[in-house]
């Protein structure tokens, strides 16, 4: 049988359609519109979603035996806004995670209600990105939207209504919304009362495997599959990647260097740390994770290269910094360019270097960017230490997992071996193994990883290097509460 994986991103929807037994048939993405109707504001149509996933559906599905499709699952951007009326008519366009508006309602929240309340009652605590402040901005400025909404949906759980008809979300997605009791699996009865909204107007949650319903007759005739095909509920992007790696189960970790970087921690028990640094979701198997999540990784580097140097040539740069040097470097930098999230939940947090001489060369500055990125996701893996858990390996993803110099610096900074996997599809392939499990071809999502994801290398780190990073890692950390008062100054 053949199982499908959307993952519905911020700038396009890649599909992937995978074989029962995890290879990989064909993969297809499309593009849609990002709008900034304010500054600090970030929307989407939700129509633009729909019509470009149906429109890569159809093509992912040229070529094979459409017959044979047996269900398709979910991975996407997860807090964003959407909202339905009493038609289930669309209505506003949806405001994503990325949208920095309510900086008044989370201090509300963090400051008013309280972080201690929210913790009680989500397992986490108010940033701008998450879904609870968003409502509170829209019952502020646009009341008369607020008093028509029916249903609150995630970006992902819009498509697979549209595909089945049911208004679903996971328990993954929804962590992520501040209106989720993370711990008990179910909508926190408080939050809804702060928020203003009833029960009724939330979507029915369902584990990340578990299947939604099947395909509405009218999807199933528009891409030429049975209507008989399973649509099962998904997870949340780092959630859906994490299971794309086979980060699945008690104690695995996954690093991800993207755009934003995370170290993502599944754990078979919930726990919460005592600052609320690292966020504390449910997982898409069954159980839960930790998550630190910097909004800077792999885009430092590129606007380093990109932006300060002038150069597309990244290999080239990195070819400059021979091991001798690592764990030598006396120039750091923070790398804090859009502010920070975990583990300080400081937006006024700013890129900072610190420590050149007039014998610092460019290398030194490059090297820095990449160590920067490799301690600031040490201090997310700390806090997780603090809380008895203990990691040992990490797989890891993204586009500057490309890098064989930054693995090393990753693996040696955090003192972690390196796994690198065999098929990078994040997202997607998570979705269409969580699509395979709800039809029953795995037993488990721990059992689909299993088969499915393969380790092709491993980077160990070197007890010599590790030691002197460790040593530099004790310098680094002073940096930011040295600069704390003044980041809010120049802010």
């Amino acid at each position: 049988m053949l199982y499908i994986g959307v993952d519905l991103g911020t700038s396009a929807v890649k599909l992937l359609l995978m074989e029962a037994n995890g290879v990989i048939r064909k993969t297809v993405s499309r593009e849609y519109p990002l709008y900034f109707p304010h500054p600090g504001w970030s929307e989407q149509n939700p129509e633009d979603w729909c019509a470009q996933t149906m429109d890569g559906l159809k093509e992912l599905l040229t070529d094979c035996d459409r017959q044979e499709v047996a269900g398709i699952s979910f991975g996407g951007q997860m807090h964003g806004l959407v909202i339905l009326d009493a038609e289930d008519q669309v209505i506003r366009p949806a405001i994503l995670w990325n949208d920095g508006r309510t900086l008044e309602e989370c201090e509300y929240l963090n400051q008013e209600i309280g972080r201690d309340k929210l913790s009680e009652y989500t397992a986490n605590i108010a940033f701008a990105g998450f879904t609870a402040p968003k409502l509170l901005w829209l019952k502020k400025h646009e009341p008369e939207n607020f008093a028509r909404i029916e249903k609150i949906m995630l970006p992902k759980d819009y498509i697979a209504y549209r595909l089945s008809g049911v208004h679903c979300t996971d328990v993954s997605d929804a962590s992520g919304m501040l209106l989720f009791d993370v711990k008990n699996r179910c909508w926190s009865k408080e939050m809804l009362e702060i928020c203003g909204i009833r029960k009724e107007q939330m979507a029915r949650i369902f584990e990340s495997y578990e299947v939604v319903g099947t395909l509405l007759p009218q999807a199933a005739e528009e891409l030429g599959i049975p209507d008989t095909v399973k649509v099962i509920a998904g997870a949340g992007d780092n959630a859906a990647a994490a299971v794309g790696t086979g980060t699945v189960g008690d104690g695995q970790c996954n690093i991800s260097l993207g755009t934003s970087g995370t170290i993502f921690i599944s754990s078979k028990d919930f726990g919460v740390d005592n600052h609320n640094a690292l966020h504390a979701f449910a997982h898409a198997d069954g159980h839960y994770h930790l998550m630190g999540c910097m909004l800077s990784a792999a885009s430092c580097n590129k606007w380093w290269m990109d932006e300060i140097i002038g150069t597309k040539d990244y290999a080239a740069e990195q070819a400059q910094i021979g091991a001798d040097q690592l764990g030598e470097n006396h120039v750091y930098f923070l790398p804090y360019l859009m502010g920070e999230r975990s583990p300080h939940n400081n937006p006024n947090a700013r890129g900072t270097f610190i420590g050149m001489t007039m014998d610092t060369t460019r290398a030194d500055m490059t090297q820095a960017v990449l160590e920067g990125v490799a301690f600031a996701l040490r201090d997310s893996l700390e806090v997780a230490k603090t809380l008895g858990i203990s990691i040992t390996r990490t797989k890891i993803c993204g586009g500057g997992a490309k890098s064989p110099l930054w693995k090393t610096i990753i693996a040696n900074v955090l003192n972690l071996k390196v796994d690198v996997i065999e098929s990078e599809e994040g997202p997607g392939l998570g979705g269409a193994m969580l699509a395979a499990v709800g039809c029953g071809e795995y037993a488990s999502v721990e059992e689909a990883a299993g088969k499915i994801i393969h380790v092709v290398d491993t980077i160990e780190p070197d007890s010599a290097l590790a030691a002197k990073y460790n040593a530099r890692y004790a310098q680094f950390k002073q940096i930011y509460p040295a600069c704390r008062a003044l980041f809010d100054v120049i802010a």
